[in-house]
């Protein structure tokens, strides 16, 4: 009995190595491409069932973003079809400390062994792509799932059935891709869906939708011809798991040294800033790298209508507005309530995803009393930002608008060195960054030169600075000099690639508690060429 059972585990081994063997050799770039097209790019997704490749047109240059999976043949389709419905049926929701994802890989085997009639004449090859596309469609996002998987995506958007979706791609910017849904019913269903799985409802009565995915991912849906004639449509922000720091914006260039120094002394002076800019132009990623120069001891709350802000902080209270429920909107609560509620729990700093209401007033009154300010704001420049403050529905007193000390103005601009080769490309860009000064003046000390990329700095009349050598009862002197400082530390951490917010959190740690222990051990290394 034990030879017998023995050599069944060793047959059941090999035969587990062998479709692993199987499942590595495979390769899609066999599938057939779309015709006068050219590979550009191709990078795994989910290896070994699907891959990104980016192809261009030859004659009209167009990009296509093609999603290329294994396929199905006609009996693998069928054996999935038949396990998807009892998936949905039989599937358990998750025990306690265990996610979704460990919850379905847990009971998928056990589920396919129940059922292994419906895997008759299927190969163990076959197997494992019906397990990929069961994950795919039962727990993952269907036929986007690939784009979900791409790092490099930050927003998929979807006008229609029958409609090719479109992508912005962080290398390759706005892409079309080869994914689309067959029908208004296919696309009805999605949306349905993936609605309930944020949490929300959508329906004819409540068309519109705006709620946050798993894994922190912003959906916005207009669902049928309730408000558009076009049908249902999404759009998905993509939310960074790994969020950019002021290190990243350095090495990409978002940046300069001298910015991210300048703003590095506002952040330690609690001095509050306001970032301006159109939609996409990347607000929200500016206002996480400078959240990230905050004291790590220091307490913070953010203020948001959807959670997009990402900070691996121990001492961070994030806060969600709530819609209310009924004709009558009752539970609803505000991002003027959360805003209120928020200064009695005695925070350092609050910070609000985006003020455009009466909420603003209260921020300004939070800022007033002590607490620093972060917020962004649509605007295109500092003074249309001052205009829409000072104008209803936030009416700001213009006396009181200096207590927003800093507006940094983000831009999408083109790169110029790709200015007329083909494509043209894009960056973001701290644009302008601009102090507002005691009597409501506003004083450009960094602007972008766009002909040159580089910055033009007017730091020598800075009111801010004056400010902060009021504060340190030191000659403003000192304060440049410290300027100066910060400059090499944020070069050494560039340079040593120290860049994630865990790391930059562990710096500003020994930073704080002995800084002159910190400078000493940097400038060292720099002299020892690191």
């Amino acid at each position: 009995m034990f030879k017998i059972k023995l050599k069944k585990e060793k047959r059941k081994k090999v035969e587990e190595e062998t479709v692993e063997d199987l499942i590595s050799s495979l390769r899609i770039e066999g599938r057939r491409l779309p015709e006068n097209y050219e590979i550009v790019e191709n990078y795994p997704l989910r290896p070994p069932f699907s891959y990104a490749l980016i192809l261009r047109e030859k004659d009209t240059k167009e990009l296509l973003y093609f999603v290329d999976e294994i396929p199905l043949d006609p009996k693998e389709q069928e054996s999935f079809i038949k396990l998807r419905e009892v998936l949905e049926a039989e599937l358990q929701a998750p025990d306690d400390n265990e996610t979704p994802v460990q919850a379905f890989r847990r009971q998928l085997p056990e589920i396919i062994a129940k059922h292994r009639d419906l895997l008759k004449d299927v190969s163990p090859v076959g197997i494992k792509k019906i397990e990929f596309y069961l994950e795919r469609d039962v727990l993952g996002y269907g036929k986007i799932d690939p784009l979900m998987a791409d790092p490099l995506i930050e927003d998929i958007s979807c006008s229609g059935a029958n409609k090719p979706i479109y992508l912005w791609h962080r290398k390759y910017e706005n892409i079309k891709t080869n994914v689309f849904f067959n029908s208004e019913e296919e696309l009805d269903d999605f949306v349905m869906r993936i609605v309930h799985k944020a949490g929300r409802h959508v329906s004819i009565a409540f068309p519109m939708v705006d709620a946050t995915l798993p894994g922190k991912h912003r959906l916005a849906v207009y669902y049928r011809r309730e408000v558009t004639p076009l049908g249902t449509s999404f759009t998905i922000r993509k939310f960074r798991e790994d969020p950019l720091t002021i290190i990243d914006l350095i090495q990409n260039e978002t940046i300069s040294l001298e910015v991210a120094a300048y703003l590095w002394l506002l952040v330690e002076n609690k001095f509050s800033s306001m970032i301006i800019g159109a939609t996409g132009a990347g607000k929200t990623t500016a206002l996480n790298a400078i959240a990230g120069l905050i004291h790590p001891q220091h307490k913070i709350i953010t203020i948001e209508e959807v959670a997009e802000i990402n900070l691996p902080r121990e001492n961070w209270v994030s806060t969600i507005s709530r819609a209310g429920f009924g004709m009558e909107d009752k539970g609803e609560i505000p991002l003027y309530d959360l805003i209120k509620s928020a200064v009695r729990h005695r925070p350092d700093w609050i910070i609000v995803g985006e003020i455009r209401g009466e909420e603003a007033y209260v921020l300004f009154q939070a800022v007033a009393t002590g607490h620093g300010g972060l917020c962004t704001m649509h605007a295109e420049d500092a003074e249309t930002a001052i205009k829409r403050l000072t104008q209803p529905p936030m009416n700001i007193p213009s006396t009181i608008i200096p207590l927003m000390n800093c507006i940094i103005s983000v831009k999408h601009v083109k790169a110029p060195a790709l200015v007329g080769f083909g494509r043209g490309f894009s960056k973001r860009k701290f644009v302008k960054v601009s102090e507002i000064d005691s009597s409501r003046r506003i004083r450009d000390v960094f602007v972008w030169d766009g002909s040159t990329d580089t910055y033009k700095i007017g730091l020598s009349e800075s009111y801010l600075f004056r400010r902060i050598a009021d504060k340190w009862n030191l000659p403003v002197e000192y304060v440049y000099e410290e300027f100066e400082r910060r400059k090499e530390v944020l070069y050494y951490l560039a340079e040593m690639n120290i860049r994630s917010c865990r790391k930059i959190d562990e710096f500003l740690n020994q930073f704080y508690n002995d800084p002159k222990a910190t400078y000493q051990r940097i400038f060292e290394s720099r002299r020892a060429g690191w």
